[in-house]
């Protein structure tokens, strides 16, 4: 490989359902391998540590919610970690250990609410920031608050510009034109969609934005569900089947997509291509017509207390 190439790992794997330290422990042997065969980047789908609970509708009907759905969402709760949490840090061990950039989809625990986020670790270990998933999707409206433009980041590596939008945030063309705007060129995209429908949208956002997208997806059946889960069947029928893949700024599909397995996906990858590929189309430069069309993002963290304190000797 050139001295622009590098390799990265795009992490198939499900959650181990009601067991945050067990899916730690399972990220950190994936993360493991992926590192042993060179890996330099990470990736690992929507929701991995906390768990995506498809299917499930935590007892809620229109204007009423159960108690057993209700005793549902605290199990769900207690399986969210913190930003600065232990498991948090432990993230950043794993990273660490196996020294490449890692990005994980966590579900985030704030207060009483819950977040889809994206973590994102050096390889050092430090935590070089988050993403907050902007629009839940559907039903995810009732578990998981929303995002602000204060969680936006792409972050500058050695690598080259990292950032990431989750599952449908793909299909927001506000969100993507901010992501290009920041110069985006490793564009993760962590998810649960596993529809044909998916390769297509990761190939024209690549295209799109000249840039590689990542995307990483969970494979989940209902065997993963513990034994006293109502979702759990034994006939281990697919709840998500994956479809994880890497795409090049021309379109050019080079891992995946990987369906009915867990697996890691590897591919190496030259930033040089993005160049070549801007060449003639850059649709936040020389292809763009802002005499015509503009975009204003507002990164203004949202907090609903404030607390201010005046300094002494201020007017009362």
């Amino acid at each position: 490989m050139s001295s622009s190439s590098f390799t990265v790992a795009v992490i198939q794997a499900g959650s181990v359902i009601g067991d945050t330290a067990a899916t730690m422990d399972k990220l950190a042997q994936r993360v493991a391998e992926a590192a042993a065969q060179g890996a330099k980047l990470a990736l690992l789908p929507e929701a991995f540590i906390g768990g995506y609970p498809k299917g499930l509708d935590f007892g809620a009907r229109l204007g009423s919610r159960s108690l057993e759905g209700r005793d549902e969402f605290r199990a769900y709760f207690d399986a969210a970690i913190e930003e600065h949490g232990p498991e948090a840090a432990r993230l950043g061990e794993i990273a660490r250990e196996a020294g490449l950039y890692l990005v994980v989809g966590v579900i985030e625990r704030d207060g009483g609410t819950l977040y889809c986020s994206v973590f994102y670790y050096g390889p050092d270990g430090a935590y070089l920031g988050k993403h907050r998933k902007l629009m839940p999707t559907g039903m995810e409206r009732l578990i998981w608050g929303f995002g602000d433009g204060s969680t936006l980041p792409v972050l500058d590596t050695p690598l080259g510009k990292l950032g990431a939008a989750i599952c449908w945030e793909n299909y927001m063309p506000l969100l993507r034109s901010a992501m290009y705007g920041k110069g985006v060129q490793l564009y993760c995209a962590p998810t649960v969609d596993d529809r044909d429908t998916w390769l297509p949208t990761m190939r024209t956002i690549a295209i799109e934005g000249r840039c590689f997208v990542i995307s990483a997806c969970q494979f989940m059946t209902t065997a993963d569900f513990p034994q006293d889960h109502a979702a759990y069947d034994p006939a281990a029928r697919t709840l998500i089947r994956g479809g994880s893949c890497v795409v090049d700024p021309l379109g050019r599909v080079l891992a995946g997509p990987l369906f009915e397995q867990e697996g890691v996906l590897l591919a190496d990858i030259d930033i040089d291509q993005i160049a070549r590929g801007k060449f003639d189309l850059d649709v936040v430069g020389h292809y763009a017509r802002p005499d015509v069309f503009s975009l204003i993002v507002d990164e203004t963290p949202r907090a609903v207390v404030r607390f201010e304190t005046r300094g002494a000797g201020a007017d009362d």
